[in-house]
């Protein structure tokens, strides 16, 4: 199963987003609070009822003593997101101030979650927060980079506007770059499209020149839900948003089949066949996509 590292440039909805397809998910899953900004879902969603006693900083403190005292102590940091626990959240930092203790901790999480995915079968989903550059590179302690390296696949979140598209163009390249240079490549980058404003998915991978993977629906109640918590809108298990998110999931495990595919039988001429074999797997995987 993939591990998604979804990002922004500015507020556009990362955590509702990622909350959305984490509870969305017909699989295990896992919604990890990554934001140097810190978390929201404590306060919002849980409405104070996850105490400071777990999660993400707790991590880097175990991390200190030695990487495997991080991955003994993960499973402990994590609360559940549903009565069942298939869905789990590993809460963010409550202060910013911890943000600079985490640049060591990020390579081991990140190995962490791959494990979790490749092994348990998760559909693992991080929110990084809105990026930060600093000479066109990901600052070091303000974005969590090692987990976009690591991930199978990068989202940057934006809405259908002017104002989004314009903010957003702005950090495609240099994501590419560090992608290429320091991630599983390029193509990990894609787009998660917000439907608020007039400018359709065709539009937008158009405009920033990378592909919209999924959408969402622009849904306020839903959203509000997922940001302050309370009590559930009226039809919210029925919710377009959760709907889409289900359908959103799908298309990224796919995304994600068609890279690996891709990694294992490049395409170029080989002995034995392999880009043949490569030009079979992909045009089966792009019908499987389609029919999610």
């Amino acid at each position: 199963m993939p591990v998604t590292a979804l990002v922004s440039a500015k507020s556009c909805g990362v955590t509702t987003s990622a909350l959305a397809l984490t509870l969305a998910s017909k699989r295990p899953s896992l919604l990890a609070e990554c934001d140097p900004a810190g978390g929201t879902l404590r306060a919002g969603f849980f409405q104070g009822e996850v105490d400071a006693g777990v999660g993400l900083y707790h991590l880097a403190a175990a991390e200190r003593t030695s990487p495997d005292a991080l991955a003994n102590a993960f499973a402990s940091h994590l609360w559940a997101l549903d009565e069942a626990g298939h869905r789990k959240l590993l809460p963010g930092l409550t202060d910013p101030g911890q943000a600079g203790a985490l640049g060591r901790t990020w390579p081991t999480l990140a190995e962490v979650m791959s494990v979790l995915a490749e092994e348990a079968g998760y559909d693992v989903f991080i929110d990084a927060g809105r990026l930060v550059l600093e000479s066109g590179r990901l600052h070091t302690t303000l974005t969590p980079a090692p987990l976009l390296h690591h991930a199978d696949m990068v989202l940057l979140v934006v809405r259908g506007t002017e104002q989004s598209l314009t903010l957003a163009r702005h950090l495609i390249d240099p994501l590419r770059t560090e992608l290429t240079e320091r991630g599983t490549g390029m193509d990990a980058l894609g787009l998660l499209l917000i439907e608020e404003g007039p400018y359709r998915a065709h539009q937008v991978t158009e405009a920033l020149k990378a592909p919209v993977l999924a959408a969402l629906p622009f849904e306020p109640s839903t959203a509000s839900f997922f940001a302050n918590g309370g009590r559930p809108p009226r039809g919210y298990g029925r919710s377009g948003l959760l709907r889409h998110a289900r359908t959103a999931t799908e298309h990224l495990e796919a995304a994600a089949s068609r890279r690996k595919i891709q990694q294992d039988y490049p395409l170029r001429p080989a002995p034995g066949g392999s880009a043949q074999i490569a030009g079979v797997l992909q045009r089966l995987m792009a019908k499987g996509g389609r029919r999610g």
